[in-house]
């Protein structure tokens, strides 16, 4: 059952396409106590109750016990001491044992503060910055009645094509065609499979997006035709931001069809991104979408079918405003050159990092939406959203019949229809193995199933037996890429030692494709989960409450990877009868028959574990070198 509130006067978010009728105050679960002017409720927390959900936020499977803020941000330092991420997914769950059980979505656009048991540990309050936005209390007899209600009020999720499931490579860095041809080279060289290479900004002219650099990639039609023969995806990333260049096409069609974002006075707001100042498309206006949408032909007429947004928050570096206002700040400063006081070295630091998405610059341009002039800030988490839908409603046009790879960086529920998301920079940590792990089912429940982390991790430098436990949650995520920082190490497969040991890897997820390209597409007909947590597969079973680092994929299989530096095994709760599959391959592999329980497992550096129900069977197939 649905229940639909609405206070003040809340935009149009599209994150929800079913209509409903609109409740009055007075049926508001009295469970929940507001503020006078509705921009909070509270709740009393049971001691037994699970919080999941928020999608692509920090911390455990559990959300209990932390605040979070949804607020789309550039946050390259995935810690536990930051409130958002890049995306915001404003459904909750609350799972009480064997009682009470509700889903909750807030429908709103700007920061949305939820404090789940942190201020009080037996208080959960949300907030918003002004009382405008839809409340939608979702109640079913069990957990996941009301994830599939739900994901049937949002709409079918993006559908990717098989060869997204490929295992892909990625570097900011890759500078040139050479580049591209080499990772192609050694993998076949070495007989490891592949099916995609990434291009990140290097591919650009000067960061100008739709464009390409001759002098590093010449004859890129040819080029692209070279890959094609090779069977491999070039897939380039693209970002919002047009860089402001008279006579660059872009630039120029953007200011006379009035494309762009816009100040107070009606003037096109400059923002510095990677091609330094630039212009940010208006995607909420119609003609924008359509516009910006068709530049991707530029792309698709070449035969390229797969693309990444990226910078899609929007990012921002600095503002002409906020650079000016630094410059004079630290003009003020030029005498003092030694002997600073402790408050005056924080200002002086905090002048220049304060630059980068800064509150200040989101609240000085404006969108057009249905002829209304409104604020930036205001709509922030819709940006992204919007940007996605105009691209993939021109897809149909510039691409009729293709089937297009395509996923994003920053999202809000609704996104999820257009395409899938990967959860943006994160580092070479063994925790964040445990992270991407945490947020695969926080994202299915908002509808989010073709995702990924970047395997291997983005920031700061990989090892090899970090790498080989990242791929070992990659093999099952719908999105496989290894993508690493510009600087860092180089984290090719081919970079590494034991080489036998990573082929063994990939065909093992290329003899997984057809299997979990099943589960995946039986997750969007059906809104079920790909991937469950043990507590909402066995309600019934208290222990499997306790349970973070472990998931059911789709009904039959479990997994349980390692997460941790050094270690050769692992503990794992079988809720059930289940024959554990100890794998270095397709076809290396050792079986433990394991009674429901708790039980230690030896898995190798160059293993990965797989568990499957009593009476089920292992789905593989032959691996090949590309998906087809």
């Amino acid at each position: 059952m649905i229940k639909k509130f609405v206070f003040g006067n809340p935009i149009n978010t599209q994150a929800v396409v079913e209509d409903f009728e609109e409740l009055d105050y007075s049926k508001l679960p009295e469970i929940f106590s507001f503020s006078e002017d509705y921009s909070e409720f509270k709740m009393e927390l049971d001691p037994e109750d699970i919080i999941y959900g928020l999608g692509e936020s920090l911390h455990g499977m559990n959300k209990r016990g932390f605040i979070y803020v949804s607020n789309n941000t550039d946050q390259v330092h995935h810690d536990e001491n930051q409130y958002s991420l890049y995306g915001s997914h404003n459904f909750i769950l609350i799972d009480r044992f064997e009682g009470f059980k509700l889903g909750l979505f807030v429908d709103y656009p700007a920061k949305t503060k939820w404090d789940l048991g942190f201020t009080d540990k037996d208080i959960m309050s949300v907030s918003v910055e002004e009382p405008d936005y839809k409340l939608y209390i979702v109640e079913g007899e069990t957990a996941l009645d009301i994830i599939k209600e739900f994901r049937r009020i949002i709409g079918k999720s993006y559908k990717a094509p098989l060869w997204g499931f490929g295992y892909g490579q990625s570097r900011w860095g890759y500078k040139c065609t050479e580049d591209v041809r080499k990772i192609v080279r050694e993998h076949k060289r070495l007989n490891l499979p592949i099916d995609s290479v990434y291009m990140d900004i290097d591919y650009m002219q000067d960061y100008a997006v739709f464009t390409i650099n001759d002098e590093r990639y010449p004859e890129f039609a040819d080029f692209v035709k070279e890959m094609e023969e090779e069977k491999i995806h070039l897939v380039p990333a693209i970002d919002p931001a047009v860089k402001r260049l008279p006579g660059y096409y872009v630039y120029d069609e953007g200011v006379e069809g009035n494309y762009f974002c816009k100040d107070e006075s009606g003037n096109d707001f400059p923002v510095a991104v990677w091609p330094g100042l630039s212009h940010l498309p208006d995607f909420f206006k119609p003609e924008t979408k359509k516009w910006f949408g068709d530049k991707y032909r530029f792309f698709t007429d070449l035969g390229i079918d797969g693309f990444w947004n990226d910078m899609n928050e929007p990012a921002i570096f600095y503002s002409s405003n906020s650079i000016k206002k630094t410059a004079d700040y630290l003009a003020t400063m030029k005498d003092k050159t030694e002997n600073l006081t402790l408050g005056e070295l924080w200002d002086y630091l905090d002048a220049a990092s304060g630059l980068a998405n800064n509150e200040e610059d989101y609240k000085s341009f404006y969108h057009e939406i249905d002829g209304k002039k409104v604020r930036h800030d205001r709509v922030h988490n819709l940006y992204a959203l919007n940007m996605m839908q105009g691209v993939y409603e021109n897809f149909k046009e510039i691409a009729p019949g293709k089937e297009i790879l395509f996923f994003a960086r920053s999202s809000y529920i609704g996104s999820h229809r257009y395409g899938g998301i990967w959860t943006g920079d994160n580092s070479s940590y063994y925790s964040h193995i445990q992270l991407i792990l945490s947020q695969l089912p926080n994202l299915n429940m908002c509808g989010f199933l073709y995702v990924g982390a970047d395997t291997g991790g983005f920031a700061f430098n990989t090892s090899e037996p970090l790498l080989m436990r990242f791929m070992q949650i990659s093999l099952f995520t719908p999105l496989f890429r290894n993508h690493c920082a510009l600087g860092t190490r180089d984290q090719e497969i081919y970079q590494f030692k034991d080489i036998d040991s990573f082929r063994g890897m990939l065909n093992l997820r290329y003899a997984l494709i057809p299997e979990l390209y099943k589960i995946y597409t039986d997750s969007i007909e059906n809104n079920k989960m790909m991937f469950t947590p043990l507590a909402l597969a066995y309600p019934g079973d208290k222990k499997c409450r306790q349970v973070g680092d472990q998931l059911m994929l789709g009904d039959d299989y479990m997994i349980a990877p390692v997460t941790e530096a050094n270690a050769t095994g692992r503990y794992v709760y079988v809720p059930e009868n289940m024959k554990c599959y100890i794998m270095k391959s397709h076809d290396k592999y050792r079986t433990v028959d394991l009674p429901k329980g708790h039980h230690y497992i030896n898995i190798a550096i160059n293993e990965v574990a797989i568990f499957v129900k009593e009476g089920k069977v292992l789905n593989l197939c032959e691996p090949g070198l590309r998906t087809e």
